[in-house]
């Protein structure tokens, strides 16, 4: 969360500031879509207007490190750099993620597990083989499960890095 800087610290000559797309005032704050070329950041400011220099407000909890990593992502993108690669993710679980992602979509249009195979594998692959059989049958019912896994709280995990007991 973003907020303005306590007013015992100096002014910042090289502050960035932040510029909200469709800003909408809440009861928290001003939230709203920064956006950039290397992504979207959705971000909340409290107690901030115009003229504020923005301050980051970070709870000292077991996610810290975590929330460091997205905080200096973000001031990257501030700064017109290039945004380095969240490392929480691996390539294949970003695929995998974008797959149940269309599954669960589809699934939630009342389409057919046969219809989801067809595309996300494409019809030529899924008519290969028999159907009820099919390990790719079997992929998509786990695909739309672990969707449904993420959409009930799973995603949370997603978003912290694993660590060593």
């Amino acid at each position: 969360m973003l907020g303005a800087a306590p007013d015992f610290l100096p002014p910042s000559p090289s502050a960035l500031s932040v510029d909200l797309a469709d800003a909408i005032c809440g009861p928290e704050g001003t939230y709203g879509v920064c956006d950039a070329r290397d992504g979207v950041q959705y971000l909340i400011l409290a107690d901030t207007d115009a003229n504020s220099q923005p301050a980051i407000i970070l709870p000292l909890d077991e996610n810290l490190p975590d929330r460091l990593e997205a905080i200096l992502r973000l001031w990257h993108m501030l700064a017109g750099k290039p945004a380095r690669r969240d490392p929480r993710m691996t390539p294949y679980q970003r695929r995998r993620f974008r797959l149940m992602m269309q599954a669960a979509d589809g699934n939630a249009n009342h389409v057919t597990y046969r219809e989801i195979a067809i595309a996300i594998y494409g019809e030529a692959r899924v008519r290969a083989e028999p159907w009820k059989t099919s390990a790719l049958r079997a992929s998509v019912i786990a695909l739309v499960r672990s969707a449904a896994a993420l959409i009930d709280g799973g995603y949370q995990d997603l978003l912290r890095h694993r660590r060593k007991p």
